[in-house]
């Protein structure tokens, strides 16, 4: 049966490659491959240096950049404290104002007339007093005593002898 475009089977046909693979080594062959290329002490201390040269270089870079970020978070609070002492400033500065405005009497005045619907005392509002000449202040007629406090057997000795 010659060969045609179209298959009878179910299967599909096996392509053959264009080209050869490769035959599989044996493992011994690759064994004795990777124990031919063996590396002196002195180029495994080479490797050995430049790699702890590279770690350390890595560990000091990354130090320094920790320690940027840590300076820069500071700066950055410095910052915010810096604003916010500025703004309590200004606000302390207001009530100062305030306060001064407050204690005007044209203010209070202002204040009292309106808020409390107040006004000045005209001559007909106001009430003379007329009170005794007879002083009201009374002269102490008790005598004060004051208590001395206990003292030891040493200042009761030396007071009875100076106070004799």
């Amino acid at each position: 049966m010659a060969r045609t475009g179209y298959q009878y089977e179910t299967s599909p046909r096996k392509l053959q490659p264009s080209y050869k693979p490769k035959k599989k080594q044996n493992i011994r062959v690759i064994e004795q491959k990777r124990q031919k290329v063996r590396v002196s002490s002195g180029e495994r201390k080479k490797q050995v240096k430049t790699t702890l040269t590279i770690v350390a270089i890595f560990a000091l870079l990354l130090t320094i950049s920790y320690r940027n970020s840590q300076i820069n978070e500071k700066f950055n609070n410095v910052q915010t404290l810096k604003r916010e002492l500025s703004s309590l400033q200004k606000e302390n500065e207001q009530l100062k104002v305030n306060i001064e405005n407050s204690l005007n009497n044209n203010y209070i005045e202002k204040q009292a007339k309106e808020k409390l619907g107040m006004k000045k005392l005209t001559n007909k509002q106001t009430v003379y007093v007329t009170l005794p000449k007879k002083d009201y202040v009374e002269s102490p007629s008790e005598k004060v005593i004051i208590e001395e406090e206990e003292k030891n057997w040493f200042e009761q000795f030396v007071d009875s002898i100076f106070n004799r």
